[in-house]
């Protein structure tokens, strides 16, 4: 069957509109790197004031390449930048979907959309100020008289931001789990029956996220273990709203039927 061009037409609107969405989510980010490469030195102190606290101000970091301090200062820039637009770039994605749902669909998605970022910033605010931390002090504690800790900026930084990330994802677990349980892909049955391959899956999931020791992986496969039970208490809560809705529809429909089999007997 040969394509018409009233067919080819909403596909050529689509894609324009798809380009224009992508410009605006890439000149979002390219804004928030330049705001953010000003205070790149800033930035950088925040990231290293875990470390600090434990070093103290007598504590240095060193780089080995000449370029390193200034490309560790534009990657700084770029996630700053990129977080800083996640915002626009999801209002963006919701501007593009939104107008192919219904009504329901849409009550049923925003949610989800708006508390993405929050739920992002919050696991890599508690990673910043409680695992890092943690970590910092396990690593460290294995400093003697001959051990000298030395760490590179761009180690670090890679370190930092790969754990800030990992549990900013971890925290939306509940979230996805929820909305797939909303939709009706899973149940939170399912999610209790699946319990344990979860617990596995997690270890190994964090295994990769998180730098190859068993700390590190413990600390971050506690909280998405914490938010995979949230997300059936989340689940469970969300089918019931779903069943006493559903319930309350059957009842109405019922109802009207009966009552317009009265009138007809009438």
């Amino acid at each position: 069957m040969v394509a018409t061009p009233d067919d080819k037409a909403p596909l050529i609107e689509h894609l324009v509109e798809l380009r224009q969405r992508l410009l605006y989510s890439v000149l979002a980010i390219l804004a928030g790197f330049l705001i953010a490469f000003t205070f790149a030195e800033d930035i950088f102190a925040i990231l290293v004031k875990p470390l600090r606290d434990i070093t103290g101000p007598q504590g240095k970091m060193i780089y080995t390449g000449l370029h390193e301090a200034f490309f560790t200062y534009i990657k700084v820039s770029f996630f700053t930048g990129l977080f800083g637009a996640s915002p626009i770039i999801l209002n963006q994605l919701w501007m593009f979907v939104a107008p192919g749902l219904y009504q329901h669909e849409k009550r049923a998605f925003f949610p989800f959309l708006v508390l993405t970022p929050a739920l992002f910033f919050i696991g890599g605010l508690f990673c910043y100020s409680l695992v890092l931390p943690l970590a910092f002090q396990f690593f460290l504690s294995y400093v003697t008289e001959s051990i000298e800790a030395l760490p590179r900026l761009a180690e670090y930084l890679s370190l930092v931001i790969s754990m800030m990330f990992a549990f900013g994802i971890a925290f939306e677990i509940p979230l996805l789990l929820v909305l797939l349980i909303r939709i009706g892909v899973i149940s939170s049955q399912s999610l209790v029956q699946k319990r344990r391959y979860a617990i596995v899956g997690v270890f190994i999931l964090a295994g990769i996220l998180t730098p190859p020791d068993p700390y590190s992986q413990t600390l971050l496969a506690i909280p998405m273990l914490g938010m995979y039970e949230l997300a059936i208490i989340g689940g469970r809560m969300i089918e019931r709203s779903l069943a006493k809705k559903r319930q309350a529809e059957e009842e109405a429909e019922a109802k009207a039927q009966a009552e317009a089999a009265k009138e007809e007997e009438n």
